[in-house]
């Protein structure tokens, strides 16, 4: 009696946990389009000129709904998957971040969209570096959030970090040890990397983990790192020509702090500095009207 009693108890709490996790508004609608050899699942939202919002690991695109809520007011906000997470397809290959920025534009093309600002946090600002880098004059603005740029300066320091152990893990024996276990490896990021963790709730915990543990979402999330070595021979060769659009570099204070704006001025001219205090790397969750503000008023900044 008392284990069934327990077992209805969590299943009246748990629609309340699930209901923490912030949601795009009604407004955003979903769909899934072939984009660059793979498919790509993405929300679609507001009216003006477009903002495409990348997220990284440990994430999807569900970790922007507050921010695309914002920024739909004037703009339209366009947030895809990535390649291999979340609802989008999972190929074998292409997880090097400039195959990435060509499922980015493939995506802005398919929904007839030019130019745009790019926003990108973890490896979503690999992705959207590599974006910029290579799309130059359809990139307005850039925000980069939270991670190195592999390849830029200081990357040969910032890689010797004994946290980012990471990026070398992956193969079929790594895959066998975290399966099943997702939630112990994804809690991992989620504490060490974070400013306050318990401010990254046990309902987005649960969220996330559900969906990297969807049949072969660990093995692409791998992927996602193990490309790094690739994404670093290509920056090298594209920080010759640095970027020439306004560059917003955030980072949170416990975490990469000024070194972000550090990174992006090895790469970029015009790079403008935001550091978040009290947050660590997990901005959207700690600290997302700080964020949210620091977006807001450089996209509304006149060039």
């Amino acid at each position: 009696m008392r284990a069934r009693y327990f077992a209805i108890l969590l299943t009246l709490l748990a629609p309340a946990a699930r209901a923490e996790v912030a949601q795009f508004p009604s407004s955003f609608h979903t769909r899934t389009i072939p984009a660059n050899g793979t498919q790509i699942h993405l929300r679609v939202g507001g009216k003006g000129p477009t903002v495409i919002l990348i997220h990284g690991f440990g994430d999807t695109g569900d970790m922007w709904a507050r921010l695309g809520a914002d920024l739909s007011r004037d703009h339209t906000v366009v947030v895809p998957d990535l390649r291999g997470m979340g609802l989008s397809g999972r190929p074998e290959n292409g997880y090097d971040k400039w195959t990435e920025a060509a499922d980015m534009r493939a995506v802005l093309q398919s929904l007839g969209i030019d130019k745009a600002v790019v926003v990108g946090h973890d490896i979503g600002t690999m992705v959207a570096y590599a974006y910029a880098a290579r799309y130059r004059d359809l990139t307005e603005k850039l925000v980069v959030m939270d991670a190195p740029v592999p390849g830029v300066p200081p990357w040969d320091e910032i890689v010797r970090s004994p946290q980012l152990w990471h990026f070398d893990f992956g193969g079929s024996d790594m895959e066998r040890l975290v399966k099943g276990r997702e939630r112990i490896y994804l809690d991992r990021f989620w504490n060490e990397f974070a400013g306050t963790p318990s401010k990254v709730t046990e309902a987005t915990r649960r969220h996330y983990a559900e969906l990297y543990a969807r049949p072969g979402a660990m093995h692409s999330a791998f992927a996602q790192f193990r490309a790094i070595r690739t994404d670093a021979e290509d920056n090298k060769k594209a920080i010759a020509t640095k970027l020439t659009m306004p560059v917003l570099a955030i980072g949170g204070e416990k975490s990469f702090g000024k070194m972000e704006a550090v990174v992006m001025r090895n790469a970029a001219n015009d790079v403008t500095e935001v550091v978040i205090p009290g947050a660590g790397h997990w901005l959207m969750e700690e600290d997302p009207a700080a964020t949210i503000k620091a977006v807001r008023e450089f996209l509304d900044r006149k060039k």
